[in-house]
């Protein structure tokens, strides 16, 4: 279909159906000043949503990163941590050896999500943990896929919890981001937009991520490489769109700062200068302030278009927002002559 006959189509059904969900909200005795009503992508509201994202981006509030978000493999975007759902939900913890390379040891790590392994960068152990402290700076044979990773030390590691050891996959856990940063490990996605397992993956490309996951368990348990298998309470994000189980993934996207945003909306609050009309209005401003990023990007073709244009020099993309795109490439361009005079890629 393409993204314009989509977009005439949704705009072809809000000119018949649009006006339904306000008749509804009437007849119920919704009392709104409907005078002032508006819809989302009307072109005045598009000037605003544009303004606004481009003051934030000059204010160095609105920036483009390379950090692990929440991906919907049915939808095909991203997704910010307030549209994930949590549900508490029945698994396992799958316990894996993992050999150590050159010799007859091997360390035993526990994974709620085997398909991951196969974008293991390293095993991280608690620095003080005496039990591995031989193994550091010395290197495993990740199973199924005959690479070599390090034994790294962190802080981070609870050695408390379970074997002490954890597998650090950067492209696909939170926390394995952060640490895979700090120790600059390589980070490997395994897996497509859809939830397949793409050529990072070796012979399991292709596959459906459920499906690999329960292909990987059989191959560990014939070649021995499977410890045991137990039972695991854990929480499951899900997309409230699908429904679907949301695949966390590093990406390049757009974020906002929400920290300075909520500080500053707080202030007059803690100064007694703003009273609530309700409460839980103060706790959304607290939350925000807690999380030091919101992912501003969606890969929906339905909504408003993100006002940042980019070209490629010395083959990297250079970005810009602007509230023009003329403007925008200019300054790109301008940019590209003066790091290489007289060429532009």
């Amino acid at each position: 279909m393409g993204r314009e006959e989509f977009e005439k189509r949704v705009w072809e059904w809000k000119a018949e159906s649009g006006g339904t969900i306000i008749a509804q909200m009437k007849q119920i005795g919704e009392s709104c000043d409907w005078s002032r009503e508006q819809f989302t992508l009307s072109p005045e509201l598009s000037r605003v949503v544009r303004e606004v994202f481009v003051r934030l981006y000059e204010q160095g509030l609105i920036y483009r990163a390379h950090y692990l978000i929440n991906w919907c493999p049915v939808c095909l975007t991203a997704l910010s941590d307030l549209e994930v759902l949590h549900e508490e939900r029945q698994g396992h913890l799958w316990h894996i050896k993992y050999p150590v390379a050159g010799n007859s040891e091997f360390i035993i790590v526990a994974t709620t999500r085997p398909e991951t392994m196969l974008g293991d960068t390293a095993v991280a152990v608690h620095p003080e943990d005496e039990r591995y402290q031989h193994l550091l700076g010395k290197n495993l044979l990740l199973p199924l896929m005959n690479r070599e990773i390090p034994v790294i030390a962190d802080d981070m590691v609870d050695r408390e919890f379970g074997t002490g050891a954890v597998k650090i996959t950067p492209a696909h856990d939170p926390n394995d981001f952060e640490l895979g940063r700090r120790h600059k490990l390589p980070a490997i996605d395994v897996m497509t937009d859809d939830g397949k397992m793409n050529a990072n993956a070796g012979l399991y490309a292709g596959l459906d991520r459920f499906a690999a996951r329960k292909k990987i368990v059989e191959d560990l348990q014939s070649r021995g490489l499977l410890e045991k298998i137990t039972d695991h309470k854990l929480s499951v994000g899900l997309c409230e769109r699908s429904r679907t189980v949301v695949e966390p993934r590093a990406s390049n996207q757009w974020f906002c700062k929400m920290k300075p945003l909520a500080e500053k909306a707080m202030g007059p609050s803690s100064a007694t200068k703003l009273r609530w009309s309700r409460e839980p209005a103060r706790r959304i401003l607290q939350l925000d302030a807690q999380y030091p990023r919101l992912g501003d990007s969606r890969q929906l073709w339905w909504g408003h278009r993100i006002p940042a244009w980019h070209c490629e020099i010395a083959r990297k993309s250079q970005w810009r927002a602007r509230r023009r795109e003329m403007r925008a490439l200019w300054l790109v361009g301008l940019e590209a002559r003066r790091r290489r005079p007289g060429h532009m890629v």
